[in-house]
């Protein structure tokens, strides 16, 4: 079947696609690869990617191309779910015929929900998917494709057994011929990565328990299933060829380093191809491996930090120490490995002094960039589940995000408000980065590098932008 894979338009400047790690808008303008897209796109003859936030492409831009198409599949997320629904059926309003279906996190949780939700959606495919739209694609009967829940004749809500997970990696195809075909990569930008830059997976699931996190509970699972060295850096020297502009090559997956003997024999690999290249970490890496891939091309570890509160880190299952991390971090410094801390306001166990405590540690290890979400109770883990249980998220705030696709706080607890969370977030931004110390560093490195004058100066606009907005909205709640 001629398939569309689409990431429909949302809210302006959303970040929803299926390779974010939450869907909203950022503090600074960014755009993930829709690499969960990607795949099965590259499994399918005949199809066609469209991302349309980062290329801004209009809904009337697309219902156009309807009629090309015998079937649509689109990611979809808790946040943008509805907008999803009003893009299908538009494309079924220029084309009667078209099949349509979703993927993603939402719909793998909530398959029968989801339907019953959108008449106008045929199908979903459940949990890992790439071969359920494949079989869908080949035009397999449906009642014999595991993994999909769909639509029969009468309007029944049918679920076929569940598909098991893929074991055998490399019997997916390259992503990165598809970012070749169908996307503009300077499209994608993300603040501590160089530009352009190319992600991708190199393997899915984590076996980390963290009671937040979206993809290893939903759609990739707790074991880390891998593709073959081999398999990864044959890609990565396809890349190099097909995409001499790249700067940076990241791999996205949960954790990179949940693998450690693997992700030094990548890094050795990727020291002969003489790539510049980052990852996901967790904050335990020892110093040797770290050295090894510093040696071999590693520039950055995004890594999650979530708290700097002990009791914390174990309410969410996080699975790390505070020493620990602080030694890791000062041997990335002292490596000249640069970090990109994530932090989490509003998790289980926050209080106004865990607030400050958080913003005091991440003050004392100095990651070389912060990003600071809210706590995001997403269905299909375990917060979800918890949050619930214990009254802590309500119905006024169980979107996640506002009309504008701007995160919110969507969890309280007693003696700490959504409004104390939300406004969190602005107080530890402007602790962390209105330091002399930091002002100094970010300057520094602006005037050793035109390129990143022009690309800090617009990201300061963006984010001063983003304060004034969140303000808006803090005093729209408040009143």
């Amino acid at each position: 079947m001629r398939t569309l894979f689409l990431q429909a338009p949302s809210f302006d400047g959303f970040d929803g696609g299926a390779g974010s790690r939450y869907q909203a808008r950022r503090e600074i303008a960014s755009f993930w690869y829709p690499t969960w897209l990607a795949q099965p796109a590259a499994l399918v003859e005949n199809s066609k990617l469209i991302d349309a936030p980062p290329h801004r492409t209009p809904l009337s831009e697309i219902t156009a191309q309807a009629r090309d198409f015998d079937l649509a599949v689109l990611h979809t997320s808790t946040p943008s779910f509805k907008s999803d629904v009003k893009t299908i059926e538009a494309l079924k309003a220029a084309n009667p015929s078209l099949k349509a279906g979703l993927i993603g996190a939402k719909v793998a949780v909530d398959a029968a929900g989801s339907l019953a939700a959108a008449p106008a959606v045929d199908f979903v495919a459940r949990n890992e998917f790439d071969f359920t739209i494949k079989d869908v694609a080949d035009g397999m009967d449906w009642k014999s494709i595991r993994g999909l829940s769909y639509r029969d004749a009468a309007g029944d809500i049918v679920h076929t057994p569940d598909r098991p997970m893929l074991e055998h990696m490399d019997s997916l195809p390259f992503v990165t011929p598809i970012y070749k075909r169908d996307l503009t990569i300077r499209n994608y930008f993300i603040g501590y990565l160089k530009h352009p830059y190319i992600s991708l997976y190199t393997g899915r699931g984590c076996k980390s328990r963290c009671t937040f996190c979206l993809w290893p509970q939903t759609v990739g699972g707790h074991r880390y299933r891998t593709r073959s060295v081999g398999h990864v850096l044959e890609e990565i020297a396809w890349s190099q060829k097909a995409f001499p502009e790249v700067k940076e090559f990241f791999f996205d997956d949960d954790t990179f380093t949940d693998d450690l003997p693997r992700a030094m024999e990548i890094a050795r690999g990727l020291g002969k191809l003489g790539v510049t290249w980052s990852c996901n970490a967790k904050a335990n890496v020892p110093r040797e491996a770290l050295k090894v891939m510093r040696d071999n091309g590693l520039r950055l570890l995004l890594v999650g930090y979530e708290s700097g509160n002990q009791q914390i880190l174990y309410n969410i299952k996080k699975g790390m120490r505070i020493d620990v991390a602080e030694r890791f971090t000062k041997d990335c410094h002292e490596l000249g490995i640069t970090i990109h801390g994530t932090f989490i306001m509003g998790l289980p166990g926050e209080t106004r002094q865990t607030i400050e405590e958080t913003i005091q540690f991440a003050k004392r290890i100095n990651p070389h960039t912060i990003q600071v979400s809210l706590a995001a109770p997403y269905p299909g883990t375990f917060l979800y589940n918890q949050a619930i249980e214990n009254g802590w998220l309500d119905d006024a705030n169980a979107e996640l995000v506002d009309e504008h696709g701007v995160q919110i706080a969507p969890l309280h607890y007693p003696g700490l408000s959504h409004t104390e969370i939300f406004e969190s977030v602005e107080t530890f931004y402007r602790q962390f980065y209105f330091r002399t110390g930091k002002i100094a560093s970010i300057v520094g490195e602006m005037v050793r590098s035109p390129d990143m004058m022009k690309r800090r100066l617009r990201e300061g606009v963006e984010f001063f932008h983003f304060l004034r907005e969140r303000r808006d909205i803090s005093k729209g709640a408040a009143s």
